[in-house]
Parts: structure tokens; C-alpha cells; sequence
């Protein structure tokens, strides 16, 4: 998902490019999702859009905007893959283009576009694209200068660099304190900071040196420092580099935190520390165990899970017990003759021995028998005597 310094990068071409213009013609496709979700439709972002001057760009942290000549205005949020693309010039990221086939690089408008316009002479042509449609375009009818003033911007923190201001040490402090919740989620909080997503929350705890699942409440004043001092370091760093992971320091985590189900990943850091994944309740956090040490309470039900480089040791698979030879039958596994030894008290107790009989015992039981076999035969012909209304 684009994160704070992605979204600096294309309001920094949205500036370069399309600022300053008048909107000759727009289009866009009806999506529910993109537009509907958020109380418009392709057709009214089209006609907002049409015959307007764009005046300026802004962002805070995951959303950014165009202030037009008249509102309403519009309100984006990329979603998990949504991006910004002007006609000739590659606005983004290295590995952006990498997933593209040949034929995509080129295409204009670019393939899964929700909207795109063209501006009067000189002419400018920007699309907005979506392939997961997990992006937002909104319209907000208020006067440009306060727009943040209004939803959804308003119901979000201070972006780090942009409200450098606001978001300072000691209202870091009072919101951690404020809250009891794993310090991952807490810096995810889109309402506590704006901007902070899945890489950059990885690796500002990477450089403050603390542990993704403990509570935010249980760290030090020397600990929540770090944090903040991580924070504004990796973002304004990132944001200044519009997003360019090949301009990142060697030794930041981001480099190395993408092995997870990746063959031949490298798993451990310049350094040789290693990597590993923890779980918590479907989000994942990749950490290095040695230097990123708990020292307060965690989150119960983590789960930790290494990434599987080449020079990890395959764990070995456990050997299936040896078939074990009975004396008087086919080998049998272990497990399986365990069991039926302990089965064997209750077989035993269920099948009474026979007891063998005396000679005299044998006579008597014959007798018996014969007499019986009398009694019955007897009782047999009274009984079809009666049925048949005979009397003896």
C-alpha cells in the first residue's frame, strides 16, 4: 500500500505537471467501489472536474487532494494499489513498472483507469488507476483553504512531516500513554499518525530499537523519544527521496523485511542479525529478534515466524517409528502395540477363563442336559395340543 512517501511522490508531479491548468475535458468510468463508497459516482467527479483550474496540491499522510478554482474539490486515497499516472512521464516507483508487461508501459489510458483528464494548451493528460479498487475519489464542497477542516481529513492525525508543528515529542507521549494496545497498531492508527503503513511502521521500530507487540503504555521516556525521533527521521528522510527505495540507506530494514514465503530471501541484515515475522491477529511485522528485545508487557497469541533464507537449516522432519516384531505375529508398529497392551487388562477381564471339567461334573451335566431336552419336548406337545383345541 502506497504510505506516506509514495503519496508525497505523486502530489510532487501532480504539482510539476497539472497544477496551474485548466481541465479541458475529463472522463470516468462508474465504480462503486472507487466513487460509490464515498457518495459519488464516475459521471459527478468527471463534471467537477471539466472546465476547472487547479490551484494547488496537498497530502496528508495517505490522502491528498486538488484545490480547484470552485469547489467541490477532490479527495483521494490510493488503497492498496491505486497510483497516479501522467502521459509521457514515469511517475512511479522502480518496482511499480517492473510488474508491468511490455505492452502496459505505454498504453494510455493506462489499463484499469477510474478517471482521466486533459488540460487546455499546453496540453497535460493525467489518469488516476485502481486494479484492486480499494482506492477512494471524493468530492468535498468547501472552500479550498479548509479543506482539512472537513472529512475525512479531519478525523486523522498530524502527518509528520507536513504538521511537524503538531506532532511533536510530548503529544507522542500523552496519546501512547492514553492507549493500551501493541505499538505496531498503535503507530498504524491512521487517527493518532497519519501517514504510517506497513514498511515505514517496521522499520521506525527497527531504528528505535523496540519490540512491534508491546504495549504502547509500557515503554520509557527515553523509549518514546526514540520512537519519535525514528519516526520524523524515516519519514521526512523517505518523503524528501519522493519514495525512491534506491536512494534508502543500505542498512535500513526495508531493503531486506520482503522475504516472507520468498525463496532464496535473505533473511538477516548486513550486520547478521536475523529476521523473523511475528502474527498477531492477521497482521504480520517483520523485526530482528536480537535488537529489538521486549521490555514490557506483550500482546498475547504472538506468533513468531523466520524467514526461510538459503543458509537456514531445514528443521528436520520427525522419523516414523521402526515397526516392532510380536512374538507371535507380523511386525507391529509401537505406537499400535502400546495401545493394545493397555487394551488388554479390559479384554481379559471381559472374557472369563473356562474352567475345566471333572469327570463326575461331565455325567451330571449330560443328565441334566437329556432331562432338559424331555422338559422341553414335553412342554412343546401340551402347548400344539391346545392350539389345535386337543386335551390329554
Amino acid at each position: 500500500m502506497p504510505e506516506i512517501a509514495e503519496i508525497a511522490r505523486a502530489v510532487h508531479y501532480l504539482r510539476l505537471h497539472l497544477v496551474g491548468k485548466t481541465v479541458k475535458s475529463a472522463k470516468a468510468i462508474e465504480d462503486a467501489n472507487v466513487f460509490g463508497k464515498v457518495g459519488t459516482s464516475g459521471p459527478e467527479v468527471a463534471a467537477a472536474l471539466t472546465g476547472k483550474k487547479v490551484l494547488s496540491a496537498g497530502t496528508q499522510g495517505k490522502y491528498f487532494w486538488l484545490v480547484l478554482d470552485r469547489p467541490p474539490h477532490l479527495v483521494m486515497h490510493f488503497g492498496m494499489t491505486g497510483w497516479i499516472h501522467i502521459k509521457g512521464d514515469r511517475t512511479a516507483y522502480t518496482n511499480y513498472y517492473k510488474k508491468m508487461k511490455p505492452d502496459e508501459l505505454d498504453a494510455w489510458p493506462p489499463k484499469y483507469w477510474k478517471f482521466h483528464l486533459e488540460t487546455e494548451d499546453p496540453a497535460v493528460e493525467v489518469a488516476f488507476t485502481d486494479p484492486r479498487r480499494f482506492g477512494r475519489v471524493r468530492l468535498v464542497d468547501c472552500p479550498g483553504e479548509s479543506i482539512r477542516k472537513h472529512s475525512p481529513l479531519v478525523e486523522n492525525g498530524p502527518d509528520p512531516v507536513v504538521d511537524s508543528d503538531v506532532f511533536t515529542e510530548e503529544y507522542l507521549r500523552k496519546r501512547m500513554h492514553s492507549r493500551h494496545v501493541p505499538i505496531k497498531a498503535f503507530i498504524l492508527d491512521q487517527s493518532v499518525i497519519s501517514g504510517v503503513g506497513n514498511w515505514v511502521g517496521d522499520e521506525v521500530l527497527f531504528q528505535a530499537r523496540l519490540h512491534p507487540e508491546q504495549y504502547c503504555d509500557d515503554f520509557t521516556d527515553d523509549q518514546i523519544k526514540r520512537l519519535y525521533d525514528a519516526i520524523r527521521h524515516v519519514c521526512q528522510f523517505a518523503v524528501d527521496r519522493l519514495g525512491d527505495s534506491d536512494q534508502f540507506p543500505k542498512d535500513w530494514m526495508f531493503h531486506y523485511r520482503w522475504g516472507k514465503g520468498v525463496k532464496g530471501a535473505a533473511g538477516h541484515l548486513p550486520s547478521g542479525e536475523k529476521l523473523a515475522f511475528l502474527t498477531v491477529g492477521g497482521r504480520t511485522s517483520c523485526y530482528a529478534p536480537d535488537l529489538q528485545k521486549k521490555s514490557g508487557r506483550i500482546a498475547p497469541g504472538v506468533r513468531e515466524e523466520p524467514i526461510e533464507c538459503d543458509d537456514t537449516p531445514k528443521a528436520k522432519k520427525a522419523a516414523r517409528p521402526k515397526p516392532i516384531k510380536t512374538e507371535d505375529g507380523p511386525p507391529q508398529n509401537k505406537n499400535k502395540r502400546k495401545a493394545e497392551d493397555d487394551e488388554q487388562p479390559i479384554k481379559r477381564a471381559r472374557a472369563a477363563p473356562k474352567r475345566r471339567l471333572a469327570k463326575s461334573d461331565t455325567k451330571t451335566a449330560k443328565v441334566q442336559e437329556t432331562a432338559a431336552a424331555e422338559t422341553k419336548a414335553e412342554t412343546g406337545i401340551r402347548r400344539s395340543g391346545r392350539l389345535r383345541g386337543i386335551s390329554n
